[in-house]
């Protein structure tokens, strides 16, 4: 894909994967929206990838687990005039332990964020994309989506709607010009454990965040409508498809089972 001269929008864009492919894109000449709750981490990137780079990059601080918060972005994007030709929806959260003992303000958010604001944004945008006859939307799902997770169950649900809805766009985009990517990584070297509140929820060896857009990057040349990311990871996504359910809702809650602290 060319790169040059396009526009970006990112979510979750302050740092992990989401910064990740602010820098990526940004060396391949793609101007730059990025999008996260910490102003002051956005703009530094910015600055950034800017300087380095040569590109414009708009800064728009949102707070995406809000109910309605797509439609704040949207208006923002709108109202500084910018056309969107690539949306990476890689913001969201996992929460860890079992549903009886959690937060139910924090379940919403992570449904909110994981869930909604991800249609309402994929919403919009591929249908201003269709209408254009071009554009590319990268989903951030999760290996998590390819079975229930006991002491996950909120987010690896969130992780299979988006992997359902991202697999179908893609069919539907062909029509219309539109790229659409579920990217599914496993245990990923960012602050995503620190924000689940555990590292039991961490499986495998953790793959580096450039690994992971170099992934995305390589699916979408190939037209894929999914891709896991590593080979253990692609390898356990699929495996876990043809056995049978019981057995692997127990495999995966032992993997991810709470450690009990001394």
């Amino acid at each position: 894909m060319d790169h040059r001269d396009t526009t970006a929008l990112i979510t979750g864009a302050s740092g992990g994967i989401g910064a990740e492919f602010a820098r990526t894109l940004a060396a391949r000449g793609s101007h730059l929206i990025v999008v996260a709750r910490t102003e002051a981490k956005l703009a530094a990137l910015a600055d950034e990838l800017a300087g380095r780079h040569g590109i414009r990059a708009e800064v728009i601080a949102c707070d995406l687990s809000v109910p309605g918060a797509a439609h704040t972005l949207i208006t923002e994007i709108d109202k500084r005039e910018l056309t969107v030709d690539m949306v990476i929806n890689n913001a969201g959260f996992g929460t860890h332990g079992d549903l009886v003992d959690a937060d139910p303000g924090r379940i919403s958010g992570e449904v909110s964020l994981n869930v909604a604001t991800l249609t309402d944004l994929t919403t919009v945008f591929f249908q201003r994309m269709a209408q254009r006859g071009a554009g590319t939307i990268v989903n951030v799902a999760s290996t998590a989506g390819f079975q229930p997770i006991p002491h996950m169950a909120v987010y690896g649900a969130t992780k299979a709607y988006v992997l359902s809805l991202s697999e179908a766009l893609w069919w539907e985009g062909r029509q219309h010009g539109v790229k659409v990517l579920a990217l599914c990584p496993g245990a990923t070297d960012t602050e995503f454990f620190d924000v689940a509140g555990s590292d039991d929820a961490a499986v495998g060896a953790r793959r580096s965040t450039r690994q992971v857009v170099d992934t995305a990057l390589r699916a979408l040349d190939a037209g894929k409508p999914s891709v896991v990311d590593g080979m253990q990871n692609r390898i356990m996504a699929v495996s876990n498809r043809f056995a049978p359910r019981r057995v692997v809702l127990a495999i995966t809650e032992r993997a991810v089972r709470p450690r009990r602290r001394a």
